[in-house]
């Protein structure tokens, strides 16, 4: 049975890691979700937007708090109470990279 898994991402430096995370959930059949949460991230490489755009075949989502994502790496924007909305419809929630 799948089920729904949403990352909490805060850190810069494990975005990308935590995005293939995300990815590999998808592949093994369960809905995945990330979002990346206060920080500014860097530009995503073409291998990286790949898989950010096999997430979202696989019915998945990355979201961020922060519009300069969303507008450089084509995330989609969510303020904090869609996202707490959408953790309460979560069978699991990893905070990926905090310090």
């Amino acid at each position: 049975m799948s089920k729904k898994v949403f990352f909490l991402y805060r850190n810069k430096d494990y975005i990308v890691d935590g995005m293939r995370s995300a990815l590999g959930q998808a592949v093994e059949n369960n809905f995945a979700f990330g979002a990346v949460l206060n920080t500014e991230m860097d530009k995503l490489d073409e291998h990286n937007q790949e898989n950010l755009d096999w997430i979202r075949d696989m019915e998945g989502e990355i979201y961020s708090t922060v519009p300069a994502n969303c507008e450089k790496n084509d995330l989609a924007p969510i303020t904090i109470e869609e996202l707490g909305q959408k953790l309460r419809e979560m069978d699991f929630i990893i905070p990926y990279g905090s310090k």
